[in-house]
């Protein structure tokens, strides 16, 4: 058997750099966050080939004297743990790792000026070897370069993607560490050109619509609560305003950007009925708890978060979520796209539309055609209006200032309902709209707790699991009765199904079960139940409502609209799409060419 020895730094460095450093935007990441942690107010990033070719970060942070910057390129030296609390730990960074895993596999140069100091100093390590150090001339803080990224380790180097994939992966990077920073001024350059500039700004919500869309600042609801010493704020997407990939949904735990599973079905489930299932919210969440209650030490990366009470943290993230959405939940996403408002330009009427329209009148006006209809347009523009002024009069319920959405005044295609508001004119979807007010009358009735009610089994189901998952299963199985689903433990590896939901009495007790299971491991926290019996109710009120080709009457229609302002969230329908647009004066007024 070969002997067991103590592997040389080098190879420590760049088996350390294999965890740390798996593309040129996990460098970029670590050196961002040095100088984040260094309390600069600036950092410019500068890329070559997407990373490839060029990393460089400057900042104007604290800096470095020499004798630092020669500790800071050994392994496990930090200036992040002033003690031994590690559980406590409020930086980015913290293990030390990263500028000697990088210098392993990479050319890197630091130059670094203490504030105050007479000059810099500057250090060149060449894929672990020390080429060049001495005085340096720049400003006070840090210029880190990193050149040759896995030129001597062709094995890694081949596994990296293209240029152009790697520089949105870096570009990734700076957005997200842009957003959790947004008092810092940002700018990035790309193979010489300018790709973002950003300004220091306490305004977090304008930070967010800059980085990730601008059309956020309108269509997006913005969070601020707090729960004992949790704190959760950003900027939440209305349900109208979503996308096909979650790539646009931006979490923060204590500033620190992550990807953590159990936050991304916390998100789910704030979205759970005002979304289709393939379609994803867009937002940046921002939840700060204090630091003995989430172990960031999981990852090497540290883009994963281990928390002590993840069904807090579940909950917590719903209920506000919801609560804000709640607030706004007349609000939808629903200014008239351009291609649309194109539509309604108006067309000249050519020399060969002139006979239809000839023929036109004709028709309304009799055989005497075009000559005789302009004595009649003449004489109904003379006395005609007044019929049609005191049946406008009749129509008018109430002044439109008094409603949001105005009042009735037609119906398109048996479908939209075509309301004047004080600002504008306002379209409904019939069906859209009632679908969201039935669901909302539902729980509002208290048919949540109705749909909780147990279907008892007449033969119960034994459901096979590991025990793992039957011990959890019967930890929750108090929390499962209250929506209608008794278990209870049927030896070790077992659970026996007596009832399950009303309305859930024609599904899969089987199925339904592990399911479950699954997400008490993943989440800590049944909530799959609760989603799914909101899904059933969520389809029982689009079978329920007003169906589009339905004729309304106005009152009717009226009605609609007035249940409309009441009702929480009947900005969308159940499915994301928003149940009302507006047409502001001033977009018919351009329509007609009058501004």
């Amino acid at each position: 058997m070969p002997e067991i020895r103590r592997l040389p730094e080098n190879l420590v460095n760049r088996i350390a750099a294999g965890e740390v450093v798996e593309r040129p935007a996990s460098a970029l990441k670590e050196l961002i966050e040095n100088a984040l942690d260094a309390g600069a107010s600036s950092v410019a990033v500068k890329l070559g080939e997407g990373g490839l070719a060029l990393l460089e970060v400057t900042d104007d942070g604290c800096g470095m004297a020499p004798g630092e910057i020669a500790l800071a390129l050994e392994r496990h030296a930090t200036s992040k743990l002033p003690d031994d609390a590690i559980e406590r730990v409020s930086t980015l960074g913290f293990r030390g790792e990263a500028l000697p895993s990088i210098a392993s596999v990479a050319r890197l140069s630091i130059e670094s000026r203490v504030r105050g100091s007479a000059e810099g100093w500057h250090r060149v390590i060449d894929h672990g070897a020390l080429v060049d150090e001495g005085p340096a001339a720049l400003p006070p803080g840090t210029r880190i370069r990193v050149t040759d990224l896995f030129g001597k380790v062709p094995v890694r180097r081949k596994f990296l993607r293209s240029a152009r994939s790697e520089y949105a992966a870096c570009l990734d990077v700076v957005r997200r560490l842009a957003m959790a920073r947004a008092a810092v001024a940002f700018t990035l350059e790309h193979d010489g050109r300018r790709i973002l500039t950003l300004q220091g700004s306490d305004n977090l919500a304008a930070r967010v619509a800059q980085i990730v869309a601008r059309e956020l600042a309108d269509d997006g609801v913005v969070i601020d609560l707090e729960r004992g010493a949790a704190r959760l704020t950003g900027v939440a997407g209305l349900p109208t305003f979503n996308r096909g990939v979650a790539d646009h949904q931006y979490l923060f735990v204590n500033g620190r950007p992550v990807k953590d599973r159990l936050l991304v079905g916390a998100v789910r489930g704030a979205y759970a009925d005002m979304l289709a299932r393939d379609r994803h919210a867009v937002l940046a969440l921002f939840l700060d708890i204090p630091p003995e209650e989430v172990d960031v030490n999981v990852h090497p990366a540290k883009t994963e978060v281990r928390f002590r009470d993840p069904a807090f943290v579940r909950g917590f993230i719903v209920s506000g979520l919801r609560h804000a959405l709640d607030a706004e939940g007349r609000r939808s996403a629903q200014a008239p796209a351009a291609p649309a408002m194109g539509n309604w330009q108006a067309e000249p009427i050519t020399r060969e539309a002139a006979p239809a329209l000839a023929s036109l009148f004709a028709r309304e006006y009799g055989s005497a055609g075009v000559r005789e209809a302009a004595p009649a347009w003449r004489g109904y523009d003379a006395g005609g209006m007044a019929p049609l002024a005191a049946r406008a009069e009749e129509a008018v319920e109430s002044p439109e200032a008094a409603h949001p959405l105005g009042v009735a005044r037609g119906q398109v295609a048996q479908t939209y309902i075509v309301a004047e508001a004080e600002d504008g004119l306002v379209i409904v979807d019939q069906h859209a709209a009632h679908e969201r007010l039935v669901l909302e009358r539902l729980k509002a009735a208290g048919a949540q707790d109705a749909m909780a009610g147990s279907q008892a089994l007449l033969i119960p189901e034994v459901v096979e699991l590991d025990e793992p998952d039957a011990d959890r299963l019967e930890e929750a199985a108090e929390t499962l009765a209250q929506f209608g689903l008794i278990t209870e433990r049927f030896g070790p590896t077992a659970m026996l199904v007596r009832a399950v939901p009303a309305a859930l009495s024609k599904g899969n007790p089987q199925a339904l079960l592990r399911d479950i299971a699954d997400d008490l491991a993943h989440n800590g926290a049944a909530l799959l139940l609760a989603e799914r019996i909101d899904h059933v109710l969520a389809t029982m009120a689009c079978h329920g409502s007003v169906r589009a080709g339905r004729v309304l009457s106005v009152a009717e229609m009226n009605a609609l609209l007035r249940e409309m302002e009441v009702t929480p969230r009947s900005g969308q329908c159940n499915h994301g799409r928003p149940t009302w647009v507006k047409l502001a004066h001033s977009d018919i007024e351009k329509l007609f060419g009058r501004k």
